[in-house]
């Protein structure tokens, strides 16, 4: 599958090698303890390490997006952003940092105060009208990612006609809004774990493959989640080898980007599987 592109920063960045998002979450409330920062100190740690260990980007998020947590005000996430993302830009200047948020004004402010290069929406502009022309006016590469609802009711979301034709149509509506308003860097989610089932995710990963259609980047985020949870019964702590396994079945169908909790493990993930693909290429 060829190379897709980005612009970051003004660079452009290829993901002939897949791309790896750390994700440090700074809400309390997230499903998995093991990426919750509560101090300077515990988010300068597992920041240092994670770029240490080869992530290419960081995922900030102020909010707990897992299913049924309330959204709080944006008044409130930034009150939560401010610190971290002044404390990561002193400390890691060079690092690429992106931030998980559905408020337009968030973002305005963490790209204008803080030079956070990416936004993460996972509403995909459904939550704030004003999402769409706020990324055309920052010109950063935006995370639109595929959900029915809100994380407080995205659950009871789950019915669809045509699974596959649906999340289809919503990135195609979407993806056009966003061309129309000059948005060039749009990295397609398909939003594994948002209003979808368990039956449901894994349908999607089987076709992932197909996202290629919208020649865009794709981004897979799976990590520690209740699709490898429910199927394996076992808890966020445990789930880390599920986790693996769908990184690698990801990038064989052309993920170009991995939002992931475990920086080194799905760094090996990708490095066995570029190894695997000279070994193809040489083959022919």
């Amino acid at each position: 599958m060829p190379a897709k592109q980005i612009q970051i920063r003004g660079r452009i960045v290829l993901t002939e090698t897949p791309l790896i998002m750390g994700i440090i979450n700074i809400s309390a409330d997230s499903f998995y303890a093991g990426s919750r920062v509560l101090n300077e100190s515990e988010l300068l740690k597992k920041a240092e390490i994670m770029l240490r260990d080869g992530a290419d980007i960081l995922d900030i998020g102020a909010v707990s997006t897992r299913p049924g947590a309330l959204l709080p005000d944006k008044t409130e996430e930034m009150t939560l952003l401010q610190p971290v993302l002044s404390t990561l830009q002193a400390h890691f200047p060079d690092a690429i940092l992106s931030v998980d948020t559905v408020h337009s004004d968030v973002a305005r402010m963490a790209v204008a105060d803080y030079d956070v290069a990416m936004v993460n929406d996972i509403s995909g502009g459904q939550i704030d009208a004003e999402m769409f022309k706020t990324i055309a006016g920052l010109k950063v590469p935006y995370v639109l990612m595929h959900m029915k609802g809100k994380p407080e009711n995205m659950q009871q979301n789950t019915d669809y006609l045509d699974l596959k034709a649906e999340v289809f149509h919503y990135f195609s509506e979407k993806i056009n809004q966003l061309h129309l308003l000059g948005v060039a860097d749009i990295i397609v989610d398909p939003g594994f774990g948002f209003a979808k089932n368990l039956a449901q995710n894994y349908e999607l990963m089987a076709s992932l493959d197909e996202f290629q259609i919208f020649e865009k980047p794709v981004l897979v985020g799976v990590s520690r989640k209740s699709m490898i949870r429910k199927l394996l019964e076992c808890s966020p702590e445990d789930a880390l080898n599920g986790t693996s396994v769908l990184h690698t079945i990801a990038i064989a169908k052309g993920a170009d980007i991995l939002r992931v909790h475990d920086v080194k493990e799905a760094r090996e993930v990708v490095k066995i599987m570029q190894e695997l693909k000279i070994g193809i290429n040489n083959k022919r």
